[in-house]
């Protein structure tokens, strides 16, 4: 019994190891005044941070972001879209609409409408951008090579950012098209949709 009690001792001390550094490598998860997520070993309060939770394990469809955040990306606003319609979930499709200043009796209206929205199957969803008025000529100068008065007469290649979400259905199992156009807003650092 005697060289039992050794070797569990040190079998002890040999799982207690591992786990000791592991607590002593601690990965605290903090969230910055700007909003930003920091990962960091020392403690939030060092970084003049607030200590966050991990979000909780239940994942919305496939997308890969929780239900209680929000779209960061426009990616995930999209995904978001279709787990609504497809779950047929107005619940979920009001999650993501920004209701700020809207008053009861419109409320119901949007309401409505989301609900019509989500009951219809989803074929697409595109990305609407604003209007580009066509530029303007600009003069060339007559002593410039052909490779200088090109450049200087090609457009400036900037995508505009879309303003709002176009979503193609149909209506009911016909072949009717229905078409939805939400606003895109962002706030709070986060992509909503509006009406």
């Amino acid at each position: 019994m005697r060289p039992v009690v050794p070797l569990l001792l040190s079998l002890c001390m040999l799982c207690w190891a591992p786990w000791a550094q592991a607590q002593a490598q601690r990965v605290n998860r903090c969230t910055t005044a700007q909003g930003e997520t920091v990962f960091t070993d020392r403690s939030c309060d060092a970084l003049g941070a607030t200590a966050r939770m991990p979000p909780r394990g239940d994942s919305v469809g496939n997308t890969g972001i929780y239900r209680a955040g929000c779209a960061r990306r426009l990616s995930e606003l999209t995904g978001q879209i279709r787990d609504a319609v497809s779950l047929q979930d107005v619940n979920r499709l009001s999650s993501i609409y920004l209701w700020g200043n809207v008053s009861n009796a419109a409320a119901n209206q949007i309401i409505g409408r989301l609900e019509s929205v989500v009951q219809r199957p989803l074929l697409d969803i595109a990305p609407v951008y604003p209007e580009v008025a066509a530029p303007t000529p600009l003069p060339v100068d007559p002593n410039a090579t052909l490779v200088e008065a090109v450049e200087a007469a090609a457009p400036q290649a900037s995508r505009p950012r879309p303003i709002g979400l176009r979503l193609e259905q149909t209506l009911g199992t016909t072949a009717t098209p229905a078409r939805t156009v939400f606003g895109l807003r962002r706030q709070y650092g986060c992509f909503w949709i509006t009406l």
